[in-house]
This record gives C-alpha cells, structure tokens and sequence, in this order.
C-alpha cells in the first residue's frame, strides 16, 4: 500500500490546493472588508430600496367627528417624490430620460412654480450624474392631487424598476374647520406622526390603530411587496362638539376681547342633562395682537373664582339650615372691618347697600353679605365650612381628557401639633374663601357645579366622547357619568334657583338676560395675584366672570364665561355676562322651531299675492304650497305653452282667469304682471323696454292693442 503512495508527487499537490483555498478565502475577507468599508454607503442604499423584510405598514388614523358626524379631524394621504437613477440606468432607459427631460422639467415648473424649469433641470441632472438613488424631487410633502399630476408627467408614469420615480406616503392630518376647537380636537406632530395634546393625544390608542407587517421579495426580476399582517385602520371617535355653537362661541368671545383688548378668553357650553361639552373656547392673545388658542385655559387655569363661588358658599349655609331667604344682613355703607383687614363691596365709593337680605345679597354681589354670614356661622369651625364646599363638587376629579387638565385646590384648615393653633389658617381666611378668594378653582369645575344647580341637584362629569365607531358601526358607548346624585337638599336647590334667576332679571346679571327666554346665572369679578407681588403690584389683573345657564324654566345648556384683562374697567356682567347673552341667543335661535300657525291670528293674510301673467308658473308654485287653485283650463305645465291671464284671491284659494291678448302687432296688456312675464310678452313682440320700480305693473307707457312700430321703446312703472 505504501510503496504505491508516492509523497513526494502527492504531497505538492495538496499543499497547491491549500494555498489556493486560503488565497480564495483572503480574497472573501478583503472583498467583504472592501464593501463593509468603501462600499457601505451604496449598498445601504441598496437593501433599504430592494431588500425589506418585516417592515411595519402604518394604518391609516382614525377621524374625529363632531357631535353630527360632521370631521372635525381627518387622515389624508401625502407624498415625498423621489428620483432613482440607477434604476433608470439599470432599464436601459437613459435615452428616453435625454428625450424628455425638458418636458419633465417644464412640467415640474407648472406644478411647483416656486422653481423655474432650468432650476430643476440642473438638480435632477445633478442626480443623475451622481446616480442618486433616492434623490427627493421637490423638498416638501405633496397631496394626493398634486402627487398625480407629477405621476402623469413622461418617465415618471413609468413603472418604478422601469422609470425610477418612486415615493413615501405618509398619513396627513387634516381639520376641515381649520382652528376650531384646535386645543380640545389636538394636533399632529407631522414628521414623527405622533399626537401632541387634545383628543388626539387622549384617545391615541384608539385613533391610531395597530401597524402591519410587509416583507419585500423577488420575483421574476421585479421587487414585490408580500403583506404578512394587514394593518387595522384606526377607529373614529365621535365627540359632544357641536360645530354651530363652537363658532357661534368663539365669535362671541373674539368679539369682546378685541372690545375691550382683553387677555384670555374662556367660554364653555355644556348640556345639562348629559354634561355633554357642545363648545369650549380659549382665546388668548399672541405677540401680534391676534386671538389665538395656544392654552387650555378652560380645563388647566387654576385661578380664584371669584364671586362666582359665593353661590356656593350661600348653599351650604342654607343647606345646613344655618339661616334661610328672610336673614338680614347689614353691610354698613359698603365698608366692613373683618377681623383687621376692611371688607369693602363694590358700591363702597356710593355708600353700600346698607341692610339687605340674603337673596339680595347674591343679586348684588354683596361681598359683606356672603362674608358676614359664613363668618358667623362657621368661623369657629372653618373645617366643617370647607368639607361641605367639597360634598358639592367642586373640588372632585372630574377626569378630563385633556393633557394639563386639573382639578380644584380647596385647602382645608388644618392645627399644629398641640391643637391650639392653625398651622395653615387665619381668621380672615374664611371670610375671603366665602366670596371666592383663597381657592383655585378652573372654569370647567365651577361650570359643572353651575350644571348641577340647573340639573335639579344632579352633578354629572362632563363630557368630551360619545362613541367609538369602527366602518360606521358604534363599537363602544361611553354613557354619561354622574359624580354625585344630589349636591344639596331639593328645597336648597330650588332657592338657590330662584335667586340665580333674580340675579339676572334684577341683579348685577342684566346684561347676561334675554328678552326671548328667562336666564339664571351668577356674576364675578376677582383680582387676580401676581404670584410674590400679591394683588396690587403695579397693573392690577381682573378675571371676569359669568356662569348660568338657560332658558330658567327648563334648562337645557349650561354656560360659562371667564375674560381675563388688565387694568379697569372690569366688570363679570357688564363683559363676561355680553358674551354670555349672545351666546346663548345665539344656540336659542338655532334651535328654534316655528310653525306658521302660531302667526296666524284674525287679520292675518294666509294666501300670497299672485301676480297676473304665466298662469301655469304660478299653478305650479301654489299647488305645491298646498294653495287651492281653480284654473278652468285644461293642458300640462311641462309642455311649455304658457297660459296667460289674470288672478283673484278668494276666500276658497285663488282663481285664474284665462284672458286672450293682441297678437304679436298689437301691445299687450301686462298692467299686474311681474318684470318677468311683463318683459317676456313686449320683448317677443320686438318692443324695447324700459323698467321703473319693482313689485307689479302699474303703468305702461304704450296704451294696449296700439299698433307697434319698428324700434318703438315702452316704457313700465312697477309698484
């Protein structure tokens, strides 16, 4: 066996071909080396073109709608345009890229004419030269309309292997209403398409929808895109908004601002029974002068209320059988020494009020009254007084949907550690508390208390979403949420009512009122503190308040107003309390529903005035007003053939008279016509015409049957 084996001819052979395999295999590594390094660039670009596997496809988000499906935020699609010369190289279609070029970039020019058509010539050349592989054709994203013209244009109409134009759709969000409601609907960030703030940041789960997943792969030389899991389209989401009254309030409140060159400006409306939030508006006033929504002042601003709170503090004390509507109160002549500091109302300069009742104290805004009475009944018992503000509310999570939304801060009394002494307390504490001073309570929670005076006791939480569709089909409800079932005794709901009413009708609220329908609501006007510089450092800041609800007698909305200004005047009726009043006009009016025989009374005139002239026209119009007509003619109004003559209005309906006229030589008779038939009869006798006045006929200057001459011109008199 060994004397067969000759090594030294077999061993040189195997040492020759592990030499070649270790210079093929340094040569791998070399090349791999080469490409990882120098090459790396294209071939990224390569495999992010060609080669994807399990990429995620985003759904398209879901829309919000108002309260009457109407969108109030919706996806569209957009487009980023690209260019793949290598691809084009690669489809041996460079000459017909030369050949069209020019049209390619004259067609850009129409499309974006923010670029000439030598501008992008230049750059896509640029590209070419390069053999870009994704080089962008216009910088920004583009619409679905604008993305088909530039696919229409030559070589981009191409298949993409073929032609190299491809693109990166991205889902747009769009508000057909524009800024209505844009810091309660939210925002987009665009680029990373994630929500900012509002409902689109609070309900992104739903909105969003879940990813799928898609794998790229080749097939007889073309790149196909194979779905592995198909995306779940976002739901949409159904809101309380109503976009009537959401204009109708920002109108409103812009108005006053601009009046009275206020700060901030906060409205909401609220549907009594359900808490539904129809409008919420929050105006503020940017660098440049114009009103803006930038904050969520109406659900975020922590302020003192104001005297808007001393119908709180008036219910608790009536409610706790403290006193009831036959206490009297005196005032002195609006000054009033509180435990060392002067408690002063507004009319203190006239003289006060001197000794008014406790309904009358709320109607005028008394903050004596309110303070006088919380003080004496509660004063050596601050704790009890501030528990039973909160049994009514006002201090409960209310759970909004909306980023920076808070709660109200009503602190409670509390002693130091021996028991004698308040370790967060003073004596004029509570008397300041009681007429809306010491708390910080934001818009959205005084309304809810309001809400519940007008829903007979029953606080309901507000309310942002109704439901949650999928493909038009409801998939979840969100019911409405009550908070307490009664705030208060039934009979101190119903007093506190009455006097709310009174404030407006014979208060400080007049201007809130509306002659058409009863308004109950309560004023305020607080100085707001400067933080370190307390409440008189330099120009003194108001909030202005207005809160109610209408009509009185069967509420149905709920509504407040809160301006924020500087400097005086300040007044929460006389500006907050406009607001209110055209806002709730306003909704009233859009839901106003008349029929016409409640205008009917004995001299009333039910039958119009029928001119005379087309018989038929008018037969047609009265007929179908369910008018009785009695025509005497037979023939169908679709033929064309107008029936001439005369009317008469008869107690039964209205009778039509057939009248034969001149012929076509002759002047007609066109006394009590309207323009139109009148005109329609000379002018077809070849008569020029001259008109007067408007309404019927009453005169014409060519007597009729008067023979016409060539080019005569008749004159008409209308009344």
């Amino acid at each position: 066996m060994s004397s067969l084996f000759d090594r030294k001819k077999i061993v040189p052979r195997y040492k020759m071909l592990a030499y070649a395999m270790l210079l093929v295999g340094v040569m791998i590594i070399c090349r791999a080396l080469y490409i990882s390094t120098v090459k790396r660039d294209y071939w990224m670009q390569v495999a992010s073109r060609l080669k994807k596997d399990s990429v995620d496809v985003k759904p398209t988000r879901g829309n919000i709608l108002s309260c009457d499906g109407r969108l109030m935020a919706s996806s569209l699609p957009e487009f980023k345009l690209y260019m793949d010369f290598k691809a084009l190289h690669e489809a041996n279609n460079d000459s017909l890229w030369e050949e069209k070029v020019d049209s390619i970039c004259m067609g850009l020019n129409h499309i974006f004419p923010q670029k000439s058509a030598a501008e992008f010539k230049q750059e896509l050349e640029a590209g070419r030269a390069k053999q870009s592989a994704h080089m962008p054709i216009w910088p920004k994203r583009v619409d679905y309309s604008t993305f088909s013209e530039v696919k229409r244009l030559p070589v981009f109409n191409l298949i993409s292997y073929k032609g190299g134009f491809h693109y990166e759709e991205f889902n747009a969000r769009k508000r057909p209403f524009g800024s209505l409601a844009g810091r309660t609907v939210g925002d987009m960030y665009g680029a990373k398409d994630t929500a900012r703030f509002g409902l689109e940041l609070s309900y992104d789960s739903i909105l969003r929808g879940t990813s799928g997943l898609i794998h790229r792969r080749k097939v007889m030389n073309k790149y196909l895109d194979i779905m592995d899991t198909p995306p779940i389209d976002g739901a949409d989401i159904v809101t309380t908004i109503d976009v009537s009254m959401q204009d109708l309030a920002e109108r409103a409140v812009i108005d006053e601002l601009k009046l009275i060159n206020g700060n901030v400006g906060v409205a909401i409306v609220m549907e009594v029974q359900t808490g539904d939030i129809k409008a919420i508006v929050n105006m503020e006033k940017c660098i440049d002068g114009e009103y803006r929504e930038v904050k969520n002042h109406a659900v975020s601003d922590l302020l003192e209320p104001g005297s808007v709170f001393k119908t709180a503090s008036m219910m608790v004390a009536l409610d706790d059988g403290m006193c009831d509507t036959t206490k009297m109160i005196d005032t002195a002549g609006g000054v009033y020494p509180m435990h060392g500091r002067e408690m002063r109302d507004h009319n203190w300069r006239s003289g006060g009020y001197g000794v008014i009742s406790l309904p009358r104290g709320l109607e005028v805004s008394s903050n004596i009254a309110v303070s006088r009475i919380i003080d004496e009944y509660y004063g050596n018992n601050p704790e009890r007084f501030v528990k039973r503000i909160r049994d009514l509310g006002l201090a409960e999570d209310l759970q909004i949907p909306l980023k920076g939304a808070s709660p109200a801060k009503i602190r409670m009394p509390k002693k130091d550690k021996t028991g004698r002494h308040w370790a967060n307390w003073s004596k004029t504490a509570l008397p300041w508390m009681s007429i809306g001073y010491e708390t910080q309570i934001p818009p959205i929670s005084t309304l809810t208390f309001y809400n519940a005076i007008a829903n007979n006791g029953r606080m309901v939480a507000p309310r942002f979403v109704k439901q949650v569709v999928v493909d038009g089909e409801v998939k979840r409800e969100f019911p409405v949420r009550v908070i307490k079932e009664q705030i208060a005794k039934p009979q101190t709901i119903k007093t506190i009512q009455t006097i709310l009413r009174h404030v407006v009708s014979q208060g400080l609220g007049k201007k809130a009122g509306s002659q058409s329908f009863p308004v109950s609501g309560k004023t305020g006007t607080a100085q707001v503190s400067q933080g370190a510089g307390g409440y008189k450092s330099g120009t003194v800041h108001y909030l202005l308040s207005f809160a109610g609800y209408f009509p009185s007698d069967n509420p149905r909305y709920s509504c407040i107003v809160c301006i924020q200004k500087s400097g005086l005047p300040a007044s929460g009726g006389g500006m907050s309390g406009v607001v209110f009043h055209h806002i709730a006009e306003g909704i009233m009016a859009q839901n106003l529903k008349l029929s016409v025989m409640d205008a009917k009374d004995s001299t009333s005139v039910m039958l119009p005035d029928v001119k005379n002239g087309n018989l038929l026209a008018a037969d047609y119009v009265l007929t179908h007003l369910g008018i009785r007509t009695d025509n005497g003619w037979n023939g169908l109004y679709a033929e064309g053939n107008p029936v001439w003559g005369k009317t008469e209005l008869t107690q039964q309906g209205v009778q039509m008279e057939r009248v034969k006229h001149y012929g076509q030589s002759h002047v007609p008779n066109v006394l009590g016509m309207g323009a139109r038939d009148a005109v329609y009869m000379l002018e077809s006798r070849g008569l020029k015409i001259v008109i007067n006045g408007r309404g019927k006929v009453v005169e014409q200057s060519l007597e009729p049957g008067h023979f016409i001459k060539r080019g005569e011109t008749c004159i008409l008199k209308l009344k």
